[in-house]
């Protein structure tokens, strides 16, 4: 299939060829779920702690005799079923984080991006030229592309310092350098803006291991 090119003026000035089943032959689904789930559960920190009734501050005294009194049987006013009381089933710290295969997160990671380029998500640009950061070009940039208000991840070949400071203020963007992407970045936001040279690194890299597992085979 053939991707347009466009210029920061939204100009098209060429065409890209790419087959994404170069990327990936196959979509395997359950493993984009289980490797975008992975990295959510890895950014989660895990820093609650909620207070068991043994912890909470009062009397352990009961509150008033068993029978007798008209009213429902109660223990101590530090009883989790009490307003100010301990947690029942208290939070603890504790670590969300999980790995996946290497190869297996990898292989995610080129699916991703072989679905999102099947699917006419990802838009092609000859490349980001900022003398200085300048956030208003960016903003202009994304527009011509009919990109405003979108989310969208923007990629580059190499991390590029004033294309960075340029998109970081503006709200749903994103920029991450081509060989930091993983498969949630890829499927998180709505649109992908590629540069023809983060595309090309991308398939160069695809295209060297999958050189280097043959070899060794």
């Amino acid at each position: 299939m053939k991707l347009a090119v466009y210029d920061m003026a939204g100009k098209e000035v060429s065409s890209y060829e790419i087959d994404p089943a170069e990327l990936a032959p196959t979509i395997n689904r359950q493993l984009l779920h289980d490797a975008v789930v992975m990295y959510q559960a890895n950014l989660r920190q895990g820093t609650f702690r909620t207070k068991t009734r043994g912890e909470v501050a009062g009397s352990t005294r009961k509150l008033y005799r068993q029978k007798g009194t008209g009213n429902a049987r109660a223990g101590a006013r530090r009883s989790g079923t009490r307003r100010g009381g301990g947690h029942i089933f208290a939070k603890r710290p504790r670590d969300f984080g999980w790995r996946m295969p290497r190869k297996a997160l990898r292989a995610a990671t080129r699916m991703a991006l072989a679905a999102r380029v099947a699917d006419g998500e990802v838009c092609l640009v000859q490349g980001f030229a900022f003398d200085a950061p300048k956030t208003s070009q960016m903003a202009g940039a994304l527009a011509a592309l009919g990109l405003a208000g979108n989310t969208v991840l923007v990629s580059s070949d190499r991390h590029d310092e004033n294309l960075w400071k340029s998109a970081r203020n503006i709200e749903g963007v994103s920029v991450t350098p081509v060989a930091d992407l993983n498969a949630l970045t890829i499927l998180s936001p709505r649109k992908i803006v590629m540069t023809t040279a983060a595309l090309d690194a991308f398939r160069q890299t695809v295209a060297s291991r999958a050189s280097g597992a043959a070899s060794q085979e």
